[in-house]
């Protein structure tokens, strides 16, 4: 049986921005999650999203010098990780996704399905 590579990785929005912005220790830590979705795996820390049900979105979480980091990704769709969206948690209510971050999250969603279903176009999304 032949090997397949790894899935393609697609950085919708400014999510890979975004991610630039990440101290480097938090950078590496998302970097790894990605790598192991994009071999087909989860990382440990991988956590699907409260709200998403079914559509497969998952969420790693790094703490560093007292701030929360926190990136979000999809794996549903098609041979592609998707990576909807990469922020520093500021809310001071819990651990609970405020809700325009939840609302971005899903209108990246949907972005992606449409690119997905469009053939991957490469006019609105950007790689790595």
């Amino acid at each position: 049986m032949a090997m397949r590579g790894p899935k393609e990785l697609v950085w919708i929005g400014s999510s890979l921005e975004d991610l630039r912005k990440f101290p480097d220790e938090v950078k590496r830590f998302v970097g790894f999650a990605l790598r192991e979705a994009q071999k087909g795996g989860k990382h440990e820390d991988a956590k699907p999203l409260k709200g998403f049900k079914g559509a497969g979105v998952l969420e790693v979480v790094r703490r560093h010098d007292g701030d929360t980091y926190r990136a979000v990704y999809t794996v549903r769709i098609g041979d592609t990780v998707y990576v909807l969206h990469a922020y520093q948690k500021k809310s001071k209510r819990g651990s609970e996704t405020p809700k325009r971050d939840v609302e971005l999250i899903r209108r990246r969603l949907e972005m992606a399905r449409t690119l997905h279903e469009r053939g991957g176009e490469r006019d609105g999304r950007r790689e790595d």
